[in-house]
């Protein structure tokens, strides 16, 4: 099934504005945070306006249905990802925090001096600085897969390297830098023969392509509303249930508890045990509306719609010239994301001048400095695609960089 993104367009008001400079916005940072559709803007200023209440507390009307729209919520984001079962899903601010309640629940709970976690080089800051915390804390060593040149895992150590001694693989399912999509299965298999538990970041992953929680066997799961059209700060924590029920809580407040006393306290059930005080409600009910759109749109049309949209500019960089791309010749292996240098031109000076065309653009470490340091470079340019973003918006990024080009040259020759 194919899309329409000129039609799809339209349904994001941010889209049809223009840059202070009067340009039109060509919006290429997805992978950052996705634009929002008017029926989540309009779902998030409802709950404001009409059901603003907290949830799980009141027994009035106004409380009862601002519950009732949060938990449909819980239920929607289970069967999206074919999770285990409702209360397997923990709402959170973000994947970052999905990691942190991981390493300091399960982590502190079930990790133990010479234990190993294994990790990637390619792992975002968020998947990588909780673990290192833990690791100096817990006195756990960390080992890492390396990526091969062009940007797979390298899977040929793997026995050496998810070993007896490993409690815990933590890494991405699609690379934030690259775009890469990697095959988890051979790490999944390897983990489940020597007994460890493995996470999965799917910052990337979620929003661009399906993700069958059952079939693909994650212990724990992560990822963030806002990259998948939905508002900032909420996040979604999958765990296995019978893991999940063994965690003790990480934070304590409000909603947590069963009973309190001055000295002691009991706990609630999941999901509540991990969801200390009052949530982001307005946000949990926009991304409701998010997932709606997106089931409207369909995973794998917006999966093969970013695919074309990669290809196309993959050729079209290739034939400006200048360009150093990162990441997979295999465009099957692609997600909606394009990383390169261009000759002789610092990627934030790249970014500003694509700016001034009403370009928006990524440019930096792209919170990956290991990546970044393995490559001997300080960052990259990033251009990200949504299912919204056309051919057109690529033409503009390939003319914006000829000027880029153009204007250095004529520097370069003074």
């Amino acid at each position: 099934m194919s899309i329409d993104p000129y039609a799809l367009k339209k349904d994001f008001p941010i889209l049809q504005s223009n840059h202070p400079n009067g340009k039109p916005l060509v919006y290429l940072d997805n992978a950052a945070s996705s634009q929002k559709p008017n029926s989540v803007i309009q779902a998030t200023n409802k709950y404001y306006s009409e059901e603003n209440a907290n949830i799980h507390r009141g027994v009035y009307h106004l409380s009862q249905h601002a519950t009732e729209l949060f938990e449909r919520t819980r239920i929607k984001t289970s069967n999206f990802f074919h999770a285990q079962c409702a209360k397997a899903i923990i709402f959170t601010r973000g994947a970052t925090e999905s990691i942190n309640l991981v390493a300091q629940s399960w982590g502190r709970t079930n990790l133990n001096p010479g234990d190993e976690i294994v990790l990637s080089i390619q792992e975002h800051h968020s998947n990588l600085v909780p673990w290192q915390m833990l690791a100096i804390e817990k006195n756990l060593k960390l080992k890492f897969i390396p990526i091969l040149e062009d940007t797979t895992y390298d899977l040929s150590q793997l026995k050496e390297l998810i070993n007896e001694r490993t409690k815990l693989v933590a890494i991405s399912q699609m690379s934030n830098v690259t775009g890469t999509i990697h095959n988890l299965r051979p790490i999944v298999d390897r983990v489940r023969q020597v007994g460890a538990k493995i996470l999965v970041d799917g910052a990337q992953s979620a929003s661009h392509m399906r993700v069958d929680l059952v079939d693909s066997d994650f212990d724990f799961f992560v990822f963030s509303a806002h990259k998948m059209l939905g508002p900032t700060g909420v996040g979604v924590l999958f765990g296995k249930e019978e893991i999940l029920e063994s965690m003790p809580p990480w934070m304590g407040g409000g909603d947590m508890i069963e009973t309190v006393d001055l000295e002691r306290s009991t706990y609630a059930n999941l999901p509540a045990k991990l969801e200390a005080g009052t949530p982001n409600i307005a946000g949990v009910i926009g991304f409701s509306h998010a997932m709606d759109y997106l089931s409207k749109v369909g995973m794998h049309a917006i999966h093969e719609h970013e695919q074309m949209l990669t290809s196309y500019a993959l050729d079209e960089l290739c034939k400006l010239g200048g360009i150093q791309l990162y990441g997979t010749e295999d465009r099957e292996k692609r997600g909606g994301v394009v990383s390169f240098s261009l000759d002789g031109v610092h990627p934030h000076d790249v970014g500003a001048m694509l700016d001034e065309e009403g370009i928006a653009i990524r440019v930096g470490h792209h919170c990956c400095q290991p990546l970044m340091k393995s490559w001997k470079i300080p960052g990259t340019c990033r251009a990200s695609f949504y299912f919204y973003n056309t051919k057109e918006d690529v033409d503009a990024l390939i003319a914006g960089l000829a000027k880029v080009k153009s204007i250095f040259a004529r520097v370069a020759r003074k």
